[in-house]
């Protein structure tokens, strides 16, 4: 017989389950530093006046004398500012738009296909293959492929883009389908629906963690990348920021105020996304990517 009723244990047993684990702690702690150091100087930086920049540590380190707003205004000069931000802007939503729909149609039919049809599986790896294939191999043929059919703007970076990041997002959208239930669609088929209609009014809202998994994912990639459009819309004159922001590294050194306040702004857009879609991309990473 018990002394002690489920409500009435000892204090002793609280206290052995409130123990805190200092090995997860500490580790925590040093990653969250390592994340917001990189900010921290990015910041400092971008507010101080180059007479403030030293080759001392401590001094690259300190806080600025004078809170100043000069670099912003000098840095969105050099890079023609709201110019290089439209064309991020446009490249970057209209790639998140076509990306929703392409791969979700593509890991719908294939989630729901490739436990019956040998050939849907086969099309699936041959899809998610296209990972192993590194950029560097396929540029030289791209640039001159996209010169020959007109696309070296940003309607052909747009269509490469689709298909870059096409492997990963497919495999994420089909390994989401396995967290739907296949008798919604047979519910709605014996209601009269088309397999069209079923997608848009059942499947495809039930897809919003996966959407805001890939929205993210494809905005993060596309939003800082350079290579690309660097290689694709080279002499057009047409700049995202990335491009632009190279203005800043010369071959005798780098304007790291001027730099590091461009970032600032760059990372301003990118950021708030996240925060807008944060709610969705853990739950859509876990059960797509891990039960995929």
């Amino acid at each position: 017989m018990t002394l002690f009723s489920k409500k009435d244990k000892p204090a002793k047993e609280y206290k052995e389950h409130k123990k805190t684990n200092w090995v997860l702690t500490t580790v925590l702690v040093l990653g969250t530093l390592t994340v917001f150091f990189p900010l921290y100087m990015t910041l400092v930086i971008a507010f101080k006046l180059p007479s403030e920049m030293t080759n001392d540590v401590s001094g690259a380190l300190a806080l600025p004398k004078t809170w100043s707003f000069a670099n912003f205004t000098e840095a969105m000069r050099v890079t023609d500012f709201w110019n290089s931000l439209g064309n991020s802007l446009l490249i970057t939503l209209t790639t998140i738009a076509l990306s929703l729909v392409v791969y979700s149609l593509a890991g719908y039919v294939l989630g729901r296909t490739m436990q019956k049809y040998k050939a849907s599986k086969f099309i699936y790896l041959y899809l998610i293959s296209g990972m192993f294939v590194p950029f560097a191999i396929l540029m030289m043929p791209l640039v001159k492929e996209t010169a020959q059919m007109h696309l070296g703007n940003q309607l052909g970076v747009i269509l490469l883009y689709l298909v870059f990041y096409m492997p990963m997002n497919t495999m994420l959208y089909a390994g989401y389908m396995k967290n739907i239930p296949v008798a919604l669609e047979e519910a709605c088929e014996v209601d009269g629906a088309t397999t069209w209609q079923t997608f848009w009014r059942v499947i495809f809202p039930m897809m919003k963690p996966m959407h805001a998994t890939v929205a993210i994912l494809t905005a993060l990639g596309t939003w800082n990348d350079v290579m690309t459009p660097l290689v694709i819309m080279s002499g057009t004159g047409i700049n995202t920021l990335p491009i632009a922001q190279l203005n800043f590294q010369t071959a005798f050194g780098t304007n790291y105020n001027l730099a590091f306040a461009s970032y600032t702004m760059s990372l301003i857009p990118i950021l708030l996304f996240y925060i807008i879609c944060q709610k969705q991309i853990l739950s859509g990473v876990a059960n797509g990517a891990v039960k995929g």
